[in-house]
């Protein structure tokens, strides 16, 4: 049992996953400082001179009624940032470590499993009784 839980941590898919999301969320704070400094006040401008940003009330005078479109322009820019970032600094050069170490293995051909002790113990009994056998016939 712990070693199939050992083989399911150490697939490739599960560690790729771990890195995405660790990184992913530490990145979030750059990513986020930058869309609330940066893009924020670019889409606000965006908005006119009200400092709500861009968007519009469904009830004027009633700020609870406010739609932020602006917001949501700025979490979809967070997450195409996050998301940029993530594969190309991480998925891509996995991808391409992956390809090389396939390549590697198949270049050097298929690999020979070894053989089992038991079975190498029953070969070596066989090959002693055939080796007696024909010093027996030679009497």
């Amino acid at each position: 049992m712990i070693k199939g839980f050992r083989d399911f941590i150490l697939r490739g898919n599960v560690i790729e996953l771990s890195i995405a999301v660790v990184i992913g969320s530490a990145f979030t704070a750059l990513v986020g400082a930058f869309t609330a400094n940066i893009i924020n006040p670019i889409v606000a401008s965006a908005g006119g001179i009200d400092a709500s940003g861009l968007g519009f009330r469904l009830r004027p005078g009633n700020d609870a009624t406010f739609v932020d479109v602006g917001a949501v322009i700025t979490a979809l820019v967070t997450f195409l940032i996050t998301a940029a970032v993530v594969y190309f600094l991480f998925v891509v050069p996995m991808n391409r470590a992956n390809a090389r170490l396939r390549a590697h293995a198949e270049a050097q051909g298929p690999v020979k499993e070894p053989m089992p002790v038991d079975t190498a113990l029953l070969t070596e009994m066989r090959d002693l009784l055939k080796e007696m056998a024909a010093r027996e016939a030679r009497r």
